[in-house]
């Protein structure tokens, strides 16, 4: 089944739009699913709400008017925002540092309840400190922090009962209301408000006179509890998108453009794409674009995790937020924006962290019908010990227990919170994961399918070897060889002069270069007239290869390598051996992924000769070669009729239908735009060890969310008995409640430790050159 049909995402409406609205208001995973359910009711509209980052993604069909979108969610109790236009980088900069802290306000709260509620509690429980009129203290601090502290509870309590729904906010204000509306029963109406009342401190309850118990330490503690609950989730929330920021903000602010000659230094915001702009030693690159003057080295670490810079010249794409490490370059923009590399990453993360798994889902669903179960559980507990005669405190203490125990917010926390951290600590190493749904897929895997041009070997032809004939000297053969080639724009040329350059350093001038179409080169270097090129172009010019020369031809191209001959003076020379280069790291890599579980097949158009000479020295023994872009699809769906969850790494626009069709698509962020759209995981560095390291990922995320939700589920099924039977004081059932939701975070939060195998060390990187075409592998005695 191809992936994209996997996806839970709601299907798109015809001719629909897509908008990203900021919900306000929500408290917990039950108001994300109220929100959902009542954005979905509008005819054309598909809604998925997020409660971790507070985003709802809605596609609508045309005839929709996004202010219908807001009456909506205001109707359900909510409030939205649409989207903002985008703000000049000046202007951006200048106020984000006048820009709301949105946790500051919940941290005041937390703040000042502490500060009322510790003394509260420290008198209740400690008898020592009971004096004599301590329990109108306690009500005149407690006060505050039932009614301003829990605030946010009862305003969302409020709100469900108009739209006659319940949530956690319904239980936590029910809770804290009941209890302290019995603490002035008590203290008023009944004998708890008489001077010099004492309350010992007891860890079980017996059944007494309710009238002399007071609950200002439940109720005050509870509020605090849960507070500082939700700010450490809402605390964490932020740390969790900070990849996703950090992201963001790895652009450059400013821009030297070339304009009428000179250099004008502007907003980034104000280029466009054709610009000219420079880029100094030390400064980041503004934009993506092609390198027009000047060669240097460029630091892609902070984009892709590439350890060691790359070097570029004329021609080269380059990479925005990448580093300039070495000289002057002038880069041609051709990408703006919201289309540059940088922003597409984010968009990828964004989307992801806004998606739902399965997992959630079921998650959800339960949240809408747990919350109506419990009180009606708080009801049944609270008439089952008045009906035995366990008096009133027991009764009451019970229910305000269950009521707190109850509220699944750890619930509503354990996918978003996980897949946010472990998509963000996947964009930090170079790793793009585009929903959850794709972290179902990783968990079934057992074969991998590879292309083999530009994902197991570079795409790039390189010098393999130089065979001189008897008697001549193997640099000058290249030197000479490498200075005529330096002239043509051919791939196997460009080979041949880099690698010359390499080995004996300066290339010599050339005069006379002619380029003979189909069958090599030709010119005079150093006064010698110089042939390079087909054995059939030193044939015409009666110059044979000699046995030697032709038994190293033979067995280079029996290994698929390309063999150019040469020779000058009337006679050969010697013969140059080229071909595809394989990935230093790709051998490691198919280690790696055997290691996981995987069995690797290795798929090209190339020729049968090729492609076993590829896989015997990566170690893959299943090969499927001379396939045509169109039937690498067949390929895949034979596999998956076999009963294989296939999972399909690949870099080409020959790659993207077998991509979408396997059950995992993985695009190395080397290749085509095409191909990046297609798959589900986005390789940034192209290095295919990162594969292994998605994979290691993606399953470490998707165990967590589901250790997450079975301690959630756990928490609730075990605590819920306790409280109904009377065994858990409603103090430490807040404080419970409130653990479990730190809890969860705090386990989804150990992702941002996830590293990279110890053997992984980048050690070059082509993502700076992204979207350029791959060369593929040619036999034979010459260029084609």
């Amino acid at each position: 089944m191809s992936s994209a049909t996997n996806r839970a995402t709601p299907p798109t409406p015809a001719g629909g739009d897509q908008v990203e609205l900021t919900i306000g208001g929500m408290t917990c995973a039950s108001c994300a699913m109220r929100i959902e359910k009542r954005l979905n009711k509008l005819e054309g509209v598909t809604a998925t709400v997020n409660y971790a980052t507070e985003k709802a993604k809605v596609t609508y069909a045309d005839g929709v008017n996004p202010e219908d979108l807001l009456a909506a969610v205001g109707k359900a109790g909510y409030t939205a925002r649409l989207p903002e236009p985008p703000k000049p980088e000046n202007s951006a900069m200048g106020g984000e540092a006048g820009e709301p802290d949105p946790v500051r306000p919940l941290r005041q709260r937390v703040l000042v309840s502490t500060a009322l509620t510790v003394p509260v509690i420290a008198m209740a429980m400690i008898p020592a400190l009971q004096f004599t009129y301590w329990q109108w203290l306690s009500l005149t601090l407690t006060a505050p922090v039932v009614v301003w502290g829990a605030l946010p509870f009862h305003r969302a309590a409020l709100t469900n009962l108009r739209h006659g729904t319940s949530t956690m906010d319904t239980l936590v204000s029910m809770g804290t209301l009941a209890a302290f509306g019995w603490s002035l029963y008590a203290l008023f109406l009944g004998t708890a408000g008489v001077p010099g009342m004492t309350h010992p401190f007891e860890i079980t309850i017996a059944p007494t006179d309710g009238a002399a118990n007071i609950y200002l330490e439940v109720a005050a503690g509870v509020t605090t509890a849960i507070l500082a609950g939700r700010y450490f989730e809402a605390r964490s929330k932020r740390r969790a998108g900070a990849a996703l920021r950090a992201l963001l903000e790895l652009g450059a602010k400013e821009v030297s453009v070339l304009r009428g000659g000179r250099e004008e230094r502007i907003s980034v915001d104000q280029l466009a794409a054709g610009d000219l702009f420079v880029v100094r030693p030390g400064e980041k690159i503004a934009t993506d674009g092609v390198i027009a003057e000047g060669s240097s080295a460029i630091d892609a670490s902070m984009l892709t995790g590439e350890s060691v810079p790359v070097e570029v010249g004329p021609g080269d794409t380059v990479v925005g937020a990448t580093v300039n490490a070495g000289g002057r370059l002038v880069v041609r923009a051709t990408r703006i924006g919201s289309d540059t590399q940088l922003a597409q990453m984010a968009k990828l993360v964004e989307e992801a962290q806004n998606g739902k798994a399965d997992v959630q889902r079921l998650a959800d669903r339960v949240s809408t019908v747990f919350v109506p179960i419990v009180i009606a559980l708080a009801v049944a507990t609270l008439g089952f010990w008045i009906g035995t005669g366990a008096g009133l405190t027991l009764a009451f203490t019970a229910t305000v227990a269950v009521l707190i125990i109850a509220c699944p917010c750890a619930l509503g926390l354990a996918t978003p919170t996980a897949l946010m951290v472990g998509t963000g600590r996947g964009a930090q190493l170079g790793i793009l994961i585009k929903g959850p749904e794709v972290l179902e897929s990783t968990r079934k895997v057992d074969t991998v399918v590879l292309d083999k041009t530009g994902t197991v070997t570079t795409g790039r032809m390189t010098l393999f070897g130089v065979v001189p004939a008897a008697g001549e000297d193997a640099d000058q053969l290249l030197r000479l060889a490498g200075a005529l080639e330096d002239a043509s724009e051919h791939p196997i040329a460009q080979a041949l002069a880099k690698g010359a350059t390499e080995r004996t350093g300066a290339l010599p001038p050339v005069e006379g270069f002619t380029n003979i179409e189909g069958l090599g080169v030709q010119g005079v270097v150093e006064g010698r007239a110089v042939l390079v090129g087909r054995t059939r172009l030193l044939a015409e010019w009666s110059q044979q290869l000699p046995a030697d020369l032709e038994e190293a031809k033979a067995a280079a191209e029996a290994e698929g390598k390309t063999v150019v001959a040469v020779g000058w003076d009337g006679a050969a020379r010697g013969v140059l051996v080229v071909a595809d280069a394989i990935k230093e790291t790709s051998a490691e890599a198919i280690r790696q992924l055997r290691d996981l579980g995987l069995t690797p097949v290795l798929l090209t158009g190339d020729n049968e000769t090729v492609a076993r000479s590829v896989a015997t020295q990566v170690g893959i023994d299943e090969v499927i070669a001379e396939v045509l872009p169109q039937d690498k699809v067949d390929v895949i769906q034979r596999l998956q009729a076999e009963g294989k969850v296939v999972a399909m790494v690949g870099d080409g626009v020959n790659d993207a239908a077998a991509l979408a069709q396997a059950d995992l698509g993985l695009a190395m962020g080397t290749g085509t735009d095409v191909a990046i759209e297609a798959s589900d995981l986005t390789l940034v560095r192209g290095d295919l060890r990162a594969a292994a390291d998605a994979i290691r990922l993606a399953r470490k995320t998707l165990s967590t969310i589901k250790g997450n939700l079975f301690w959630a589920f756990a928490y609730n099924v075990a605590a819920l008995p306790l409280a109904a039977v009377g065994l858990l004081n409603p103090l430490l059932a807040g404080a419970a409640m409130a653990f479990s939701s730190v809890f969860v975070v705090s386990n989804s939060l150990r992702l941002r430790r996830f590293k990279a195998l110890a053997s992984n060390r980048i050690d070059g990187g082509a993502a700076v050159n992204r979207g350029r075409g791959a060369a593929a592998v040619t036999v034979g005695n010459g260029r084609n």
